[in-house]
């Protein structure tokens, strides 16, 4: 679009014309077969800048419901638009209108994606109200058996497809009076078996249309009273939205808000009331700017809206009462900023879920077998009420309802009554204890052996490490910045806790994790860094920073783990504010590796993960798929379905294919 800004008395002033093709002047109660429609923006000021948009009339005799033109990376030869017919269900059709393929049936709203793989269609069904899957893919002629997600509780006005940067993709339905839901629904672009269902989500309760902005992973969705609004697309997002045009006073939409369509950097709405088309430019992620409108002056009551990028301008249907009209829009936003993609790994297995409600799981820890890898366990606190033991297939062992468990960790070879056996200690929050446990180095099986106070105020985190001698250390944190280090040893057949060195930092820490070999220390400052230090009690506390909070560790930093390899070591970091997973070098000057997510997997339906608190990692040779080790992650969000908390494993092979590990 050219655009001229010039500076009037009393400030700046844009305005823009819309010119059309032929019949100008038709009347808004124009039939359908009109040839061509008026589009013009309403002047702002004296000064005006022509702006060329001509829409003439397509698909005349189809009686169309709606019509979406095919993204620029379509497969299918001569491939143009899919128009949903009233009476001859959803036609594939090139630009001539001629039909390539049809879909039968009596069809609503729809929406689809296109890449290598082949074209993914989500629609309403609407004679069985149901929402449909189905597929065109690359190397095969036709479309895929259709797929239908189990009827709902409400019923689905509107679809829209999200595709993410794994290629997962997933429809969201918009009902009636505010419901809506996430669906996983294909994997590169291969509809699944069964789809999944991701989360339920509360939506305005006049919304009927949506439109999701993939690279924004940004879903827009209309309340008709009241505006346009954005949500998070993304399965692991929390549930929040944001205002992207509002009616006035508050916003530019005088009438109602109806259908969308999202272009790189922004969004288009339709008033269908006014007959406006409102442009919003996204200058942040969840920020957008207000474009002058353009006055659609002989529509009738457009609804329906497609757009699709062409060089520098942009291909535009508009569906009103009279039918589909097609045209130019000379105009993008600026290209927004690219995002820079991590890795994303997947979990391959998942813990059962922890017994409490809400915020409940915290912390791993990983206990290796002495003699079979096959038999080791993971721990996982449930800070509302115990300590889980889960094997290595994520089932559930043991649930010890102990009291209000933060963080917990292990170390092998402690003397007791007579008999080797290993430590579990996890920090109490009750009563600001170390509550300590017993684990029989034969079975896996877990005791508790007792509680031993400590001088913090409201302990928080815990970890333990072993020195060159043996001895067996426990050290605690509160929320103060408090750290106290207790020597743990057994006496006459009872477990004594001794204080041996203490020290603080500024603000609140949490994870911390010991390297035993190399008798380092390292905790997270939530907000601020993670700090290394010698581990040894008699030794000073001086810290080294290694990482501060920024770019590349976002507050809040949690969980901590240290994975020690044949020939390297490596520092991991759970980096909560972009639910991440940080991989440093475990000595100085601790260079950064990398960072990933951990993704959903389609195949084993296993959900990815966000809002990590604790991790834990081990280079063991665990068998299988855990040769070279195994990460464990606390899951803050838990979808597909949503339910309580649970632990997720990802192999360290994966980790370390991902970035590049020796």
């Amino acid at each position: 679009m050219h655009i001229s800004t010039p500076l009037l008395k009393g400030g700046l002033a844009l305005a823009c014309l819309l010119t059309l093709s032929a019949c100008q002047h038709a009347p808004k109660s124009a039939a359908a077969s009109t040839s061509s429609a008026v589009v013009s923006v309403k002047p702002a000021a004296a000064v005006v800048t022509p702006l060329a948009l001509s829409m003439s009339a397509v698909d005349t005799g189809l009686k169309t419901e709606m019509a979406q033109l095919l993204a620029p990376q379509n497969i299918i030869p001569g491939a143009d638009r899919l128009v949903v017919s009233k009476k001859k269900g959803i036609l594939l059709l090139n630009k001539q209108g001629e039909t390539l393929d049809t879909l039968t049936g009596t069809f609503g709203s729809t929406d689809h994606r296109a890449d290598g793989n082949g074209l993914l269609l989500a629609a309403v069904d609407a004679d069985r109200q149901q929402a449909m899957i189905t597929s065109r893919l690359s190397n095969q002629k036709g479309w895929t058996p259709r797929q239908y997600i189990p009827r709902r509780d409400f019923k689905i006005d509107g679809v829209c497809l999200y595709q993410d940067e794994a290629s997962n993709a997933f429809v969201f339905l918009v009902g009636e009076e505010g419901l809506g839901e996430q669906w996983l629904v294909a994997s590169k672009a291969v509809p699944l078996a069964t789809p999944q269902r991701i989360r339920r989500m509360s939506l305005p309760p006049e919304s009927s249309t949506c439109a999701v902005d993939d690279a924004a992973g940004l879903m827009y969705v209309n309340e008709e009273k009241v505006g346009l609004w954005a949500y998070d697309a993304h399965p692991e997002a929390e549930l929040a939205r944001y205002p992207v045009g509002l009616r006035q006073p508050m916003g530019d939409i005088a009438g109602s808000a109806a259908g969308m369509a999202v272009v790189p950097g922004g969004v288009l709405l339709l008033d269908a009331d006014k007959a406006m088309l409102h442009r919003y430019a996204r200058d942040k992620k969840n920020t957008w700017r207000t474009l002058p409108a353009i006055a659609l002056n002989s529509f009738d009551e457009p609804e329906q809206l497609s757009v699709r990028v062409s060089g520098k301008q942009i291909d535009v249907l508009v569906q009103d009462e009279r039918g589909l009209h097609r045209g130019v829009l000379d105009w993008l936003p600026a290209a927004p900023q690219a995002v820079k993609r991590l890795p994303i790994l997947q979990a391959q297995v998942q813990t059962d879920l922890v017994p409490s409600l809400g915020d409940a799981a915290d912390d791993p820890a990983i206990w290796v077998h002495p003699t079979d890898a096959a038999r080791s366990r993971v721990f996982g606190t449930d800070k509302q009420g115990g300590l889980l033991v889960y094997d290595m297939k994520g089932r559930k062992l043991q649930d010890l309802r102990v009291g209000r468990l933060n963080n917990v960790d292990v170390r092998s070879g402690f003397m007791h009554k007579g008999k080797l056996i290993d430590l579990a200690v996890a920090s109490n929050r009750d009563h600001d204890s170390l509550h300590v446990f017993a684990i029989d180095r034969s079975s896996g099986q877990v005791s508790e052996l007792g509680q031993y106070p400590t001088g913090l105020k409201d302990i928080y985190g815990i970890c333990m490490f072993k020195d060159a001698q043996g001895n067996i250390d426990a050290i605690a944190n509160g929320k103060d910045g408090s750290f106290m280090q207790y020597r743990l040893t057994s006496l006459n057949g009872k477990v004594q806790s001794r204080l041996v060195r203490q020290f603080k930092v500024a603000t609140q820490p949490e994870g911390c994790v010991a390297d035993d070999h190399g008798q380092q220390l390292f905790v997270g400052e939530e907000d601020v860094a993670v700090w290394a230090l010698d581990a040894r009690a008699e030794a000073p506390t001086a810290m080294t920073r290694v990482i501060g909070v920024g770019e590349v560790a976002h507050a809040d930093i949690e969980g901590l783990g240290f994975y020690r390899g044949a020939r390297h070591t490596y520092l991991v970091i759970s980096s909560q504010g972009n639910d991440s997973y940080v991989v440093l070098d475990g000595q100085a000057p601790y260079a950064v590796r990398g960072a990933f997510r951990i993704g959903l997997n389609a195949k084993a339906g296993i959900d990815g993960v966000s809002e990590t608190d604790g991790l834990e990692v081990v280079s063991a040779n665990l068998g299988g798929i855990w040769k070279q080790g195994m990460l464990v992650v606390q899951d803050g969000r838990k979808r597909m379905p949503e339910g309580k908390q649970n632990y997720k494993y990802v192999p360290w092979s994966a980790v370390a294919d991902a970035l590049g590990l020796e």
